[in-house]
């Protein structure tokens, strides 16, 4: 069962250690940057992904301080556990945690163009273009509500 987990002394260098593939590496950012990124800015929630007490993953979201909208700001799979299902259940699991905050009914995320298979995973979970281009990346929603 899926289940997402605050990052702690017990688990952070594990998180840490996750990895991608080679070819995936130019398109997250890495762990450690992102847990110094929730660190730097609180508005930022990171959580381990697990399979019951397997570390499988890591995922990120945010309520953006500028546009006060939610955004799943890192999703990544280590690389032993890719295509089994798990990032889409991450996200599932993220939706439950913001469909509990009655004032928002979607949330963002950004990916570069060429990452095809991100774009295809995003929309096979129901996220759709909005028409943006932030710091380079499509921007796509997802309407939970």
């Amino acid at each position: 069962m899926i289940k997402l987990k605050s990052i702690t002394r017990d688990n952070f260098q594990d998180v840490i250690n996750l990895s991608v593939f080679d070819e995936q590496k130019d398109y997250v950012a890495s762990n450690l940057y992102s847990l110094a990124q929730a660190k730097a800015e609180p508005e930022c929630i990171p959580l381990a992904i697990y399979d019951d007490d397997n570390l499988v993953g890591f995922v990120m979201y945010c309520l953006d301080w500028e546009d006060k909208e939610y955004w799943i700001g890192r999703l990544m799979i280590d690389k032993m556990y890719q295509k089994r299902g798990y990032g889409g259940a991450a996200v599932h699991c993220v939706l439950s945690i913001l469909q509990q905050d009655p004032d928002h009914h979607k949330v963002y995320l950004s990916f570069e163009p060429e990452n095809l298979a991100a774009k295809k995973f995003y929309e096979k979970l129901g996220f759709s273009a909005d028409g943006r281009i932030l710091e380079g990346e499509m921007v796509y929603c997802l309407h939970y509500r």
